[in-house]
């Protein structure tokens, strides 16, 4: 069993990124149904909660079904971050969560995200003011170092741990590397086998396939897996990986049936929570990977893609489900 604080898990839980206009709460619920152990909303901006900025207090939007799940916040402002942290907790979260490695240029800048890779006190000081803050978890999401020279993560961690986090995340890349090259873990099983070290640690980045994930548990020792980028449009991912450490086997390939109801309900419930123009709008990356690997899909998937109209969307997963109703997905 893992434990962030008093939140019981599994034995190597798989955890949803946070990622930006992608893990809302319809996103979420389809990843909870399929087996997520947790997930992590969108991060949200300090500033723009003490604003009271319609983007980000929207953001703040968690439901029942979803639980545990945890609110990420970024800024570099410790009274900015202080006062968010104050508004997070109206939500009722199980964890507040702070994003300490987005390597986006408008977050850097501003010195947050991995931005304040640069400045390890200063990261340190903001974890130990917002742990002061609230009585509910916190946890960090970060990366290696600022670049190659600069990685301090087992450090890092160490000094995160002691001002009272109770569990970190590592993405294996630094942020000069952005989402290129491959993952590197090796630093974050140093972080795990740090002797003083006794909170989760996760890793994060390149759990793309079922294998990756018994890797990560086996070869390096981590504690869980936090997954992004592979769960875009395959919701199925957490349980594919669950069916395979529990069998040694793949899952059969999710269906087409299973695949348009999904994208149905995705869309459908992105709708009833931000409206028919944004919940069109923001469901559209998820289409190229519900239906990846139909051939000669380009016609369909333009209309999924450029239409503003949901009927004219949900008439579009119609005709895929008629015109390619014999076709066989491969796992």
């Amino acid at each position: 069993m893992v434990k962030i604080a008093d939140i019981e898990l599994p034995d190597f839980p798989l955890l949803l990124a946070p990622m930006e206009d992608v893990s809302d709460p319809p996103f979420r619920a389809l990843c909870k149904e399929q087996g997520a152990d947790v997930v992590y909303t969108e991060f949200i901006s300090s500033e723009g909660l003490i604003r009271d900025a319609a983007k980000s207090t929207m953001k703040l939007d968690i439901y029942e079904k979803e639980r545990p799940v945890g609110i990420q916040i970024f800024g570099a402002n410790l009274d900015s971050m202080l006062e968010a942290v104050d508004i997070v907790e109206k939500s009722n979260p199980d964890i507040i969560d702070i994003n300490f490695g987005c390597p986006v240029k408008k977050v850097v800048s501003k010195g947050a995200g991995a931005g304040i890779l640069k400045d390890v006190c200063l990261m340190e000081s903001l974890t130990a003011e917002i742990v002061k803050r609230t009585k509910l978890p916190v946890t960090v999401k970060t990366r290696l170092g600022w670049d190659h020279d600069s990685i301090k993560i087992v450090e890092v961690a160490e000094r995160l741990q002691d001002v009272g986090c109770k569990a970190i995340s590592i993405h294996g890349r630094t942020r000069a590397q952005m989402y290129k090259g491959n993952a590197d873990w090796k630093p974050i099983a140093e972080v795990k086998n740090n002797p003083r070290m006794h909170i989760p640690v996760f890793g994060n980045g390149d759990v793309n396939t079922p294998e990756r994930a018994v890797e990560m548990r086996d070869k390096y020792g981590l504690d869980g897996a936090m997954i992004g980028r592979a769960t875009i449009g395959n919701p199925w991912f957490f349980k594919q990986v669950k069916h395979y450490f529990k069998t040694g086997e793949h899952l059969p390939p999710i269906t087409l049936e299973e695949r348009v109801e999904a994208a149905k309900r995705h869309l459908q419930m992105a709708i009833d929570w931000k409206g028919e123009k944004l919940g069109v709008f923001e469901t559209r990356r998820h289409y190229t990977n519900y239906f990846k690997g139909i051939p000669h899909f380009k016609e369909y998937r333009m209309k999924m893609v450029t239409s503003d109209d949901s009927k004219d969307v949900f008439a579009a997963f119609d005709e895929v489900l008629e015109n390619f109703k014999d076709y066989q997905f491969v796992s």
